[in-house]
């Protein structure tokens, strides 16, 4: 029997089972009712990162409040990469970008890292989680990625969990390339990329990196990238060499 068609994703805190209700209000009531213009008996599908995928029916709405009845599962959850993209931060309209696109490429954490050469003093991670929860929506995953808040590099390598790798893109090119290095490791290892600020890591910063036996220094090519076009390179390497796109 098919299904209903639902046109609209979205991410929820709620419980998801069948015979369960879920009641949307602020922005995503108002998304709903008024900017997709949804009615009684209208479908969506809803997610909330552990229950999987779930068919809903709008039972009442207005611009205020939508209710919705649970009647479906679509998807069942499955497993995702862990992979983690550490970042220094970058102007505010391409951190949105990072945010977003690293969402889509399947990055499961976004943990932003204060450099000697970062120029943004603050990151407002409720935006950053607001632009990872929409690109999650549209592209059909699952889960969202969990947002950090701001450390510094020494911080973030000091207390970096044991037993997880960390990729160090350095713009040296010396290193081998990200496929290369792959190849040498556990593909079950969880996984962290480091990507630095627009200018480069300091000569100091990048020999407190490669001191930590945990770092893997790589190239990711031949050109200098800009920063966030380096994280999506990186990241894109990483799921064909032992990610979900393998």
């Amino acid at each position: 029997m098919n299904h209903p068609v639902a046109k609209i994703r979205i991410f929820v805190a709620n419980p998801l089972e069948v015979g369960g209700t879920v009641t949307l209000t602020g922005l995503k009531a108002h998304y709903v009712a008024t900017v997709m213009c949804q009615k009684i008996g209208a479908h969506l599908l809803l997610f909330n990162g552990v229950d999987g995928e779930w068919l809903c029916r709008i039972e009442t709405a207005n611009k205020k409040e939508v209710l919705l009845a649970v009647r479906k599962n679509t998807r069942t959850q499955a497993p995702e990469p862990d992979l983690w993209l550490v970042f220094a931060p970058i102007k505010k309209g391409r951190i949105d970008y990072l945010a977003e696109k690293a969402t889509e490429l399947g990055v499961s954490r976004l943990i932003p890292v204060k450099t000697e050469r970062t120029v943004v003093s603050r990151v407002k991670t409720s935006r950053l989680l607001a632009n990872a929860q929409v690109a999650a929506e549209q592209c059909e995953r699952l889960t969202v990625p969990t947002v950090s808040e701001m450390e510094s590099l020494e911080s973030l390598l000091a207390n970096w969990p044991v037993g997880r790798n960390l990729l160090f893109c350095d713009e040296q090119k010396e290193d081998p390339s990200i496929l290369e290095a792959l190849k040498a490791q556990n593909p079950e290892t969880p996984w962290g990329i480091l990507i630095g600020p627009e200018g480069g890591f300091s000569e100091h910063e990048r020999n407190l990196i490669r001191s930590f036996r945990y770092c893997i220094p790589t190239s990711i090519g031949p050109r200098v990238l800009r920063a966030d076009t380096a994280a999506f390179a990186a990241i894109s390497l990483w799921q064909a060499a032992i990610g979900d796109w393998v």
